[in-house]
């Protein structure tokens, strides 16, 4: 076990101090042994133990949490009793009693028994992984969808979990999360109260299940198409959604910075139109109930037509984050290796000097061409470009491209073309209009019947 100073409390205000308490973050690193399943499926085999901490960490920094102290502790195999082994139990009490901490993070998934048994060792509450994530959606949701669905996720959770302090339920709070509250409440109880308020949780979020297929419907009326933004947290989606959309969504290097999706009018090169869709980063060991109360939100990805998996290149565990979206994205029918619809965009390059960005172009170019990566910088605006290029080609493959001319004096039919496709080119001859235009499918007869257009031949 080997301790790390995070001088949490230097740069905080008074306040903060007082408000949050003090807290040990702990990851119980489970050494990787040949045929270990276990390890295997924890994902540690990928991960650097450092940056597993500092992630860790950046969590709990995440709702303002003072980080008295943060460690690696081996473990040679789960206990089930406390996941540690005794002696780690006990060093580690010794370490919460001199830093007087009042919350231990541990980065991995507790059982309720484990979590309860490490709480009456410790003296101190105990947070596991899962429960920390839900903290902080709690905390970033802004929008009333974004808080139904974090709040479900949270109850479906805390339903196994009857040995905690039910805060979601004390009316005076008006919160559900997991600092501070009134205490324990009458198991059978709050087992009533919890399911009666998922089940209502539920039915609205049919609602908004039902609200957004209307908003898609509208959309898909119209010649938008959608393009999606995934990745890590904190691989600067948002940050690339600014520079794409030239929008002020928040973005901040934090994890989680955003969580609530957002919509804008993406330009394409050409002068066509998409949808760019800014959705919640996704993370190691994503806690299930999450993936699945966000299924409305997640939808948008579920339905766009390209899809952005945006990586922070210059993180040193750039491919085991890879590896975790690639897994979420699996688990909401995915497939990260469609390269028909999946564009990867290695984004921070700004972060290289020289000689590693002719490195990185090199690493690009020997890809296979159906596989291709496209190097930006969302805050410098390098790459950019290309990027636009890439998903307006990737669009296009999806569409028809269609040659007509129209006469000029046709100003409704000039207009709805405008409107209804991708005009590509235009020019006058003889008082008639030569165009060449892009066309979803479902809008393609109308304009051939319309104008009397024929598949577009290039020269």
């Amino acid at each position: 076990m080997e301790p790390r100073n995070f001088d949490g409390d230097a740069d905080r205000p008074r306040s903060a101090r007082a408000n949050t308490g003090r807290v040990l973050v702990i990851d119980p690193y489970l050494r990787v042994r040949a045929g270990n399943a276990d390890a295997q499926s924890e994902g540690h085999v990928l991960r650097d133990t450092e940056a597993r901490l500092d992630e860790a960490a950046g969590l709990a920094r995440a709702i303002d949490l003072v980080i008295a102290d943060a460690i690696i502790a081996p473990v040679s195999q789960i206990r089930p009793a406390t996941y540690i082994g005794k002696g780690k139990v006990e060093e580690i009490a010794g370490l919460i009693k001199s830093l007087e901490v009042e919350l231990v993070v541990m980065d991995c998934a507790l059982s309720p028994i484990q979590q309860r048994n490490l709480e009456k060792e410790w003296q101190a509450k105990v947070l596991d992984r899962t429960g920390l994530i839900l903290e902080i959606f709690g905390r970033r949701a802004k929008t009333r969808e974004g808080s139904l669905q974090v709040e479900l996720a949270h109850l479906n959770y805390q339903r196994s979990r009857l040995v905690r302090s039910w805060t979601h339920l004390e009316r005076q709070r008006g919160g559900f999360g997991f600092m501070g509250g009134p205490g324990e409440t009458q198991i059978e109880a709050d087992r009533r109260l919890i399911q009666e308020r998922i089940s209502k949780l539920e039915s609205e979020l049919k609602k908004v299940q039902a609200t957004r297929r209307l908003h898609r419907a509208g959309r898909q009326r119209v010649p938008y198409r959608v393009v999606a933004l995934v990745g890590y947290t904190n691989a600067g989606k948002s940050t690339l959604f600014n520079r794409l959309t030239r929008a002020d969504v928040q973005a901040a290097d934090m994890l989680f910075a955003t969580l609530d999706p957002t919509l804008r009018a993406l330009t394409l090169p050409h002068g066509g139109k998409a949808m760019l869709s800014d959705t919640v980063g996704f993370i190691s060991n994503l806690p299930t109930q999450l993936v699945a109360a966000f299924r409305a939100t997640l939808e948008e990805v579920l339905e766009a037509d390209v899809i952005l998996h945006v990586r922070d290149i210059s993180h040193e565990d750039a491919e085991a984050q890879q590896s975790d979206v690639d897994a979420v994205l699996r688990q909401l029918g995915i497939n990260p290796d469609d390269s028909g619809r999946i564009i990867e965009v290695w984004n921070k390059i700004d972060r290289f000097d020289a000689g590693q960005r002719e490195e990185l172009l090199n690493i690009a170019a020997r890809r296979p061409e159906d596989h291709p990566a496209m190097l930006v910088s969302a805050v410098s605006g390098e790459g950019i470009d290309p990027l636009l290029a890439a998903i307006e080609e990737r669009l296009a493959a999806k569409r028809t491209t269609l040659d007509l001319s129209v006469d000029a004096s046709d100003g409704a039919g000039i207009s709805w073309l405008h409107r209804n496709a991708e005009v590509l080119s235009k020019e006058l001859h003889d008082g008639r209009f030569d165009m060449t235009v892009r066309v979803d499918e479902t809008k393609r007869d109308i304009v051939v019947n319309r104008f009397d257009a024929v598949p577009h031949h290039a020269t």
